[in-house]
């Protein structure tokens, strides 16, 4: 691979039409400034903040959400693709300061973009979408149309092993309706490495983490082909991918734990006992790590804590909790962030070649650290009655939606005078995406039923926490 094809200007509408994008306006923004700009004033953006991170429908405004999640990663892959591009264009791996800041426009972008396509009620609810699909499948007459076709195993595979990262990538290039049906127009620099995973579904093995989960449906195939044509990267990861990924990692490996001291779930003298079993543990796995990284956050934190004002820390243990746990949260960031940068420099080569299918959080000296922070948060803060009582509720909430919106895009979008029940429920999906799936319908690449249940799965995913819980109280009377 070589940065001058990664960082292409040419955007998707362009790609697949051979049109030219609109003249530069006269401003001073570069084509990769302007994906920035449109992720930032984007309706799915806007979503986030009422999508669950950890903590489903909380009242607490201080607890985060995808929205916060979303912009703490894009300033985290920021901040270490300005590192890294200052390293690339000192070593004239690139040429000019435009290139080194693209790598960092794009970084941000994609740290902002990153979990568009999750569906409400977090990772519950795109494994519950994916249940949903399984359950369908033991019916052999669900999937029968797929049964002639060459590709009839993808075609399944797709709901079967539905993710939101692969919604993620449908989303920016076609769901989000401006003035065409290219969703937000991205360059192929930013739509490339907004490609977290790179298998289709039947590619997806456990060998090879970037293959280790779907990263687009079939619907997209082509234009990510053609993507990887123009970036030069083929089928291999964008190096700016693994940047991102590593500032998703780090954020919220240690902002849920810290969410969870904010909550009441854990108190900062249990939780500071577990990490410090964890990392012993940890480090039996990753040698490499820096064995002095945890107890250094800790003794930082303390000392940070030492010159606070006395009588704030003095109105209770919670005060305390939540700012050893603040103080905590930033020293893990600065260390992590800085030893995933020199993990990335350390694999450039192999990285650049497309021999490199690891983690770099994984390989680098913080690997204990966020590994620890990882284990005790799936031990005591996704785990809490809190959370596990909402993640149910959501479970019945999208399968009861999907059930109805199934009759609706199987149905009703058949019924063209709209007399039946089918057809109002049809009418209740957003236009947008009807407009989407019309379009795809009258194309005949892929079965109308393939269609009718992306525009199911598209109207479903689109949904925010408050949006499914009200849809469904009014629909069922519940």
């Amino acid at each position: 691979m070589e940065w001058k094809r990664l960082l292409s200007e040419k955007r998707i509408r362009e790609l697949l039409t051979g049109e030219p994008s609109n003249p530069k306006r006269p401003d001073e923004r570069t084509e990769h400034g302007r994906d920035y700009d449109r992720s930032i004033f984007s309706t799915p953006l806007r979503r986030l903040q009422d999508k669950t991170q950890v903590f489903p429908l909380d009242p607490n405004d201080s607890v985060r959400t995808r929205l916060t999640h979303s912009l703490e990663v894009s300033n985290i892959a920021r901040n270490m693709a300005r590192s890294i591009g200052d390293w690339l264009l000192a070593t004239g791996e690139i040429t000019g300061e435009q290139q080194r800041d693209s790598i960092e426009t794009i970084a941000a972008t994609c740290g902002l973009i990153h979990d568009l396509g999750n569906p409400p009620f977090g990772h519950a609810g795109e494994e519950t979408i994916k249940e949903w699909f399984r359950e369908k499948n033991k019916d052999k007459r669900f999937f029968a149309f797929c049964k002639e076709l060459d590709i009839s195993e993808q075609v399944k595979n797709d709901f079967l092993e539905f993710d939101g990262n692969a919604q993620t990538i449908r989303l920016i290039s076609k769901l989000q309706i401006l003035a065409d049906l290219h969703g937000l127009n991205f360059t192929c620099a930013t739509m490339s490495a907004a490609c977290k995973y790179i298998a289709s579904s039947i590619e997806i093995t456990g060998d090879l983490h970037e293959k280790s989960k779907l990263g687009y449906f079939t619907s997209e195939q082509k234009l990510i082909e053609k993507i990887r044509e123009e970036t030069g990267t083929k089928d291999m990861r964008n190096p700016i991918s693994y940047i991102v990924e590593a500032a998703d990692d780090i954020a919220f490996s240690v902002v849920d734990i810290e969410d969870g001291i904010k909550k009441g779930v854990i108190g900062w003298d249990v939780l500071k006992n577990e990490l410090r079993e964890d990392f012993d543990e940890a480090m039996k796995t990753y040698s490499m790590s820096n064995k002095n990284m945890l107890q250094n956050c800790f003794s930082k934190a303390t000392e940070i804590l030492s010159k606070a004002d006395p009588s704030i820390l003095e109105q209770g243990r919670r005060p305390h909790d939540n700012a050893m746990a603040q103080a905590f949260r930033v020293l893990v960031i600065i260390e992590a962030a800085k030893t995933v940068e020199k993990a990335f420099r350390d694999r450039y080569a192999d990285i650049i070649s497309g021999n490199y299918h690891g983690e770099l959080y994984k390989d680098s000296e913080a690997a204990s650290l966020i590994k620890t922070c990882k284990r005790v948060g799936q031990q005591h803060i996704y785990c809490s009655k809190e959370t596990l009582k909402l993640e149910l509720m959501g479970r019945r909430i999208i399968h009861d939606l999907m059930d109805l919106f199934w009759e609706g895009a199987s149905e009703g979008s058949k019924d063209k005078d709209g007399k039946d029940f089918s057809h109002k429920i049809y009418d209740l999906t957003s236009r947008n995406y009807r407009v989407v799936y019309k379009k795809a319908v009258e194309e005949k690449e892929l079965p109308a039923e393939y269609c009718q249940m992306q525009l199911m799965t598209d109207y479903v995913c689109g949904m925010t926490d408050s949006f499914a819980c009200t849809l469904h109280k009014c629909l069922t009377n519940g």
